[in-house]
């Protein structure tokens, strides 16, 4: 019985150019921007890059780390009131705190394979959505605030990830100081970010780098 063709489609999304003009479309990789959805897979990516962000410094302080309560606050037997050892106990006010948080470290990994499936998925949600944007080059007269910010309105882009390569540098010195968008490199691209943001900004180049990557197997 020959096997089944599992083979995923090419995606097709406009490109636009460095003038913000639509000069066609552009392929990209089924096997990258056009998986299904998997909402178990992302949410698993991005608790665990939650449960990295945090700090895990909570503490409280046992009767061991409390100052004081050394002495025995009176002999065991013979004064008709409840045995006590320490004036720091948890049972006692300004005691010690039993079973309280203590520093720990929060974070997990899963397994590459599903880190890259779950980064595959978040990618093609915004591919299939139409909110991924793919330019010819991120090019602009001169790196600064405000003309990125011109850049990105008139390709309608309001609360945007972009993700640049090394070409793209001085865009991304101009765009890093934009509060409602985030600038990241290649090798940053996360799945928490690409669900955060609603839209998605790339080259062509870029695209092409993300294929290589997730498509090669490397993380």
């Amino acid at each position: 019985m020959a096997e089944a063709n599992t083979e995923i489609s090419a995606v097709k999304v406009p490109l636009f150019s460095a003038g913000r003009e639509r000069v066609g479309e552009f392929d990209l990789a089924g096997a990258v921007f056009g998986r299904e959805a998997n909402e178990s897979l992302v949410h698993d990516a991005v608790r665990m890059q939650l449960a990295k962000r945090r700090r895990g410094t909570a503490a409280t302080k046992t009767k061991g780390f409390i100052s004081g309560g050394g002495r025995k606050p009176w002999r065991q037997k013979g004064t008709g009131r409840a045995r006590a050892g320490s004036t720091r106990s948890p049972l006692w006010r300004h005691g010690g705190t039993i079973f309280g948080p203590v520093p720990r470290d929060y974070s997990y990994h899963m397994p590459k394979k599903a880190w890259r499936n779950a980064l595959c998925v978040a990618l093609s949600d915004r591919a299939k959505n139409g909110n991924l944007v793919v330019v010819e080059s991120l090019e602009i007269p001169e790196a600064k605030t405000k003309t990125a910010s011109q850049f990105l309105k008139a390709l309608g882009l309001g609360h945007a990830l972009i993700v640049i390569g090394e070409d793209d540098a001085p865009f991304g010195r101009a765009a890093r100081n934009l509060a409602a968008h985030k600038v990241l490199p290649v090798g940053g691209l996360n799945v928490y970010d690409v669900m955060y943001y609603d839209e998605l900004l790339m080259t062509a180049k870029v695209a092409r780098q993300i294929e290589e990557r997730l498509a090669g197997g490397a993380r």
